[in-house]
C-alpha cells in the first residue's frame, strides 16, 4: 500500500512539474502526462505493469468522462443536425480507411490477412481523447471544421463495436455465427438505448432534480457520477464500450436543463483521468524497443499519416470545401487510443504477433504525441498552402454578451443594415458563410465572424438567445429557411426579422411564427411615396 501511495504521489508531483514547464514552452499537458508515465516506469522499475488490466480499466475511465461531456453538448436534435456529419462522413472515412490500408498492409508489405485486417481497422480510427480535447479548449468545436470532426469521431467510436465483435468472432470464442452475433448485438443495442432514454432519463432527472433541491454540491456531483458510472457499467454488461454508455447518458442529460451545471462540475474529473489515461500511454513505451526499430516506426507513421490525410480529404471533398476538407483531414490523421483496445484483444486471442503488437502500439503513441504539436497549427497551415485567412469564430467573446444584434449575412443588403444599425450606435455582429464577405466586414472594421447559422451549435456559441434581434438578409430561400428553423428551434425568446424579395419566399416562411417578414418591393414602393409625398409639400411652400 506505502508503494502504491508513493507510486500515485510521484505522478502526481512530476505531472504537475512537466506541465508547468510544458505550458511555458505552449506545449500540450499530453505530452507532459505521456512522459509522466514512462519516466514513472523506468524509475520504479514497474514494467510488469505495462499490461495491468487495472490500469487499463482506470485509465479507460478517462475516454468515458471524455464521451460523458461530447454526449452533453450533441442532444437527439443536435445529432439529427449533424446526421450527414456522422453517418455519411463517419461511415465512408472509416471503410475507406481501413480497405486501403488493408489492401497496402496485405498486399505490398505482405502482412498475412488476419493481422492486416485488424490493422487496418485500428489504424481507421483516430483520436478522440487528443482531438476533442483541443476542439473543446480552442472553442474551434462549434467552427465548421471542429464540427465535421467530431461527427467523424462520434462514428468512429460507435464503429468500435462491431470491430471488437469481429475479433471476439476471429478468435473463436464461441460458436455461434457472424449473423447470430450480429442480431444478438442489434437487439442489445436496442434494449439499452430504448431502457436508457425511455426509464434512464426519468431515472437522471428525477435524481439531479433532488440533488439540486438540496443545495449540498457533494450530492449534486454524486448523483452525476453515479449517472456516468452506471450508464457505463451497463453498456458494459450489454457487451458494449463503457464509453457508448456514457455518451448516451451525455445525450440524455443534454434535453435537460441541467447540462451546463452537469458539465460544469464534471470537468475536473474528466481532466484528471484523462491525465491518467495518458500516463498509463507513457507506461507502454518500451525505450530499447523504440530506439532498435525507430526508422521502422517513423516510417510507418509518416505513411499512415499520408494516407490518413489523403483519404479523409478525398472523402470530405463530396460535401465541404477544400480548406474545411483540409483541416478535417489533417486533425483526424493521427492512430486513436482505442488501438490498444483493439491490439490487446487480438494479441490475447492469437491473432497478433507479440511483437508486430509492440511496434504498432509505439506507432499509435508516436502519433498522439506528435498531434499535439501540430494540430495548432492546422489554421496556419491551411492558410499558408491555399492563401486562405482563417476567420474562425472564438465563442469566448460571447460568454457574456446580452442585446447584441446579429447580422445574418453580408452581402449588399447586410452592408446597408450594419449602416444604419452604425447610426443608432447599436452594438451588432455579423455571421457569414462566406469568406469573401467575412473579409470585407473585417477590412471595415466590424465585428464578423465565419459561420453557418443554421448550425445550433453555432446559435449556442454566439448566443442567439440573448441578442436583441437576428436580421436575415440572405437571398437564397433555401439558406433561409433553414437559418430562421434553427433560429426559432434554439429559442423562441428573439426578435427575428427576415428580408424577403418575392411572393414565393414569403409564402415559403409563412408557417413559421418569424417576428417581422420585410418585403424589399413593398418597403421600397412605402418610400417613395414617402418621398413623393415630401417633394409635393416642398413644392407648396415654394
Amino acid at each position: 500500500m506505502d508503494f502504491v501511495l508513493l507510486y500515485i504521489v510521484a505522478a502526481l508531483g512530476l505531472s504537475t512539474v512537466l506541465n508547468l514547464l510544458l505550458k511555458r514552452l505552449g506545449v500540450s499537458q499530453i505530452i507532459g502526462y505521456i512522459l509522466t508515465g514512462t519516466i514513472i516506469v523506468y524509475a520504479f522499475n514497474l514494467k510488469h505493469m505495462n499490461g495491468s488490466l487495472t490500469l487499463e480499466h482506470i485509465a479507460e475511465f478517462g475516454i468515458v468522462f471524455l464521451m460523458f461531456t461530447i454526449g452533453l453538448e450533441i442532444s437527439l436534435a443536435k445529432m439529427n443536425s449533424m446526421r450527414t456529419e456522422i453517418f455519411f462522413n463517419g461511415s465512408l472515412q472509416v471503410s475507406f480507411t481501413a480497405l486501403i490500408i488493408y489492401v497496402i498492409s496485405h498486399y505490398v508489405f505482405s502482412l498475412a490477412s488476419t493481422p492486416a485486417l485488424i490493422l487496418s481497422l485500428a489504424f481507421a480510427l483516430s483520436s478522440t481523447a487528443v482531438v476533442l480535447s483541443y476542439l473543446k479548449s480552442s472553442k474551434e468545436i462549434n467552427n465548421p471544421y471542429g464540427q465535421r470532426a467530431t461527427g467523424i469521431l462520434i462514428f468512429q467510436d460507435i464503429a468500435v463495436i462491431p470491430i471488437l465483435i469481429l475479433l471476439g468472432f476471429l478468435t473463436n470464442s464461441g460458436t455461434e455465427s457472424i449473423p447470430v452475433i450480429l442480431r444478438d448485438t442489434f437487439i442489445s443495442a436496442v434494449l439499452i438505448i430504448g431502457f436508457m432514454f425511455i426509464v434512464g432519463k426519468r431515472v437522471m432527472t428525477w435524481l439531479l432534480h433532488f440533488s439540486t433541491s438540496s443545495e449540498v454540491d457533494e450530492l449534486f456531483m454524486g448523483s452525476v457520477l453515479f449517472i456516468v458510472v452506471s450508464a457505463a457499467l451497463l453498456a458494459s454488461f450489454a457487451g458494449f464500450t463503457y464509453s457508448l454508455g456514457a455518451f448516451i447518458a451525455g445525450m440524455i442529460i443534454a434535453e435537460t436543463k441541467y447540462h451546463h451545471k452537469v458539465e460544469s462540475d464534471i470537468a475536473p474529473f474528466k481532466d484528471i483521468l484523462l491525465g491518467t489515461f495518458f500516463i498509463v500511454v507513457g507506461m507502454k513505451i518500451d525505450v530499447a524497443f523504440l530506439l532498435e526499430h525507430f526508422a521502422q516506426i517513423i516510417a510507418i507513421f509518416v505513411l499512415v499519416f499520408l494516407l490518413k490525410t489523403a483519404i479523409t480529404y478525398t472523402i470530405m471533398r463530396i460535401t465541404s470545401s477544400h480548406t474545411r476538407s483540409l483541416k478535417t483531414a489533417l486533425a483526424l490523421s493521427q492512430v486513436g487510443e482505442f488501438s490498444f483496445v483493439i491490439f490487446a484483444v487480438a494479441s490475447v486471442g492469437g491473432l497478433l504477433d507479440k511483437e508486430l503488437e509492440s511496434l504498432l502500439v509505439l506507432v499509435v503513441i508516436l502519433s498522439m504525441v506528435i498531434t499535439p504539436f501540430f494540430i495548432s497549427k492546422i489554421n496556419r497551415f491551411v492558410s499558408h498552402i491555399s492563401n486562405y485567412q482563417y476567420l474562425g469564430l472564438d465563442t469566448s467573446a460571447f460568454v457574456s454578451r446580452k442585446d447584441h444584434v446579429i447580422i445574418c449575412g453580408y452581402s449588399v443588403t447586410g452592408k446597408f443594415v450594419a449602416k444604419h444599425l452604425d447610426i443608432i450606435d447599436a452594438h451588432y455582429v455579423v455571421i457569414d458563410n462566406n469568406p469573401k464577405h467575412v473579409q470585407e466586414a473585417l477590412k471595415e472594421g466590424k465585428e464578423a465572424y465565419l459561420g453557418d447559422m443554421s448550425k445550433l451549435s453555432l446559435l449556442e456559441a454566439i448566443h442567439a438567445e440573448s441578442s436583441a434581434a437576428v436580421i436575415v438578409t440572405l437571398d437564397n430561400i433555401e439558406k433561409k429557411r433553414a437559418v430562421c428553423e434553427a433560429v426559432l428551434k434554439h429559442t423562441k425568446d428573439v426578435n427575428l426579422v427576415v428580408k424577403v424579395s418575392t411572393l414565393e419566399d414569403k409564402e415559403n416562411l409563412l408557417d413559421l411564427p418569424i417576428t417581422s417578414v420585410v418585403d424589399d418591393k413593398v418597403e421600397v414602393g412605402r418610400i417613395l411615396v414617402e418621398r413623393m409625398m415630401t417633394c409635393q409639400i416642398g413644392a407648396k411652400r415654394r
